[in-house]
C-alpha cells in the first residue's frame, strides 16, 4: 500500500520544525494573550497520535496558556531556557532551565508567564485522549475536546464564542 506522503526524517533540529501559524486557538478576547506565545508541534511532525510534545518559546510578557486544569488529560512540562513564572490558583514559582513539572488531570490549574527581559523556551507533553475538558478558574471560558480532536469553547454558562 503506497501513500503520497513522504515519511517524517527519524531525527531533525527541533528548532527547524515551523511553528505553528495560528498562536491560539481560543476565541477573543483571550486569543490575542498568546501573541507572545510560539509552538513548534514536534509530535505533530512526527506522526504521534498518543501524546503531543511542543517547543514552545515564551516572547517577554508572553503567557503558555489561561490558567487552566483538564478533566481527563496529564500535562508535562520542562524548561530549556529562561526563568519562567509557573502560576497556580495559590502560588507563583520561578522555574529555571532544567526544572520540570507536571499536571495530573484534575490537579492544579496552571500557566506559565514569562516575565523577565529574555524569551523563555520549554518543551509541554501532554496526551491526547478523548473527552477531555478545560476549565479556567480566573476567566470565563470553558472547553470541550471535540470527535474531530479540536476544542470547542463555550462561556462558563454554556453560551458559545
Amino acid at each position: 500500500m503506497s501513500s503520497n506522503k513522504s515519511p517524517s526524517p527519524l531525527a531533525v533540529n527541533a528548532a527547524t520544525i515551523p511553528p505553528r501559524t495560528k498562536p491560539s486557538n481560543y476565541p477573543e478576547p483571550f486569543f490575542s494573550r498568546m501573541e507572545k506565545r510560539e509552538k513548534r508541534p514536534l509530535g505533530d511532525f512526527f506522526d504521534l497520535t498518543n501524546f503531543g510534545v511542543n517547543l514552545t518559546r515564551l516572547a517577554p510578557g508572553g503567557e503558555s496558556s489561561l490558567l487552566h486544569r483538564h478533566s481527563k488529560q496529564d500535562e508535562f512540562i520542562y524548561i530549556l531556557e529562561g526563568n519562567p513564572m509557573l502560576l497556580t490558583e495559590t502560588d507563583e514559582t520561578v522555574l529555571s532551565p532544567g526544572m520540570c513539572a507536571g499536571f495530573p488531570a484534575k490537579g492544579a490549574a496552571h500557566q506559565l508567564v514569562n516575565r523577565t527581559g529574555a524569551d523563555v523556551v520549554f518543551l509541554e507533553i501532554g496526551d491526547r485522549g478523548r473527552g477531555d475538558e478545560g476549565s479556567y478558574p480566573n476567566d470565563d471560558i470553558s472547553a470541550a475536546l471535540g470527535d474531530d480532536g479540536a476544542w470547542i469553547f463555550t462561556h462558563k454558562d454554556g453560551r458559545p464564542y
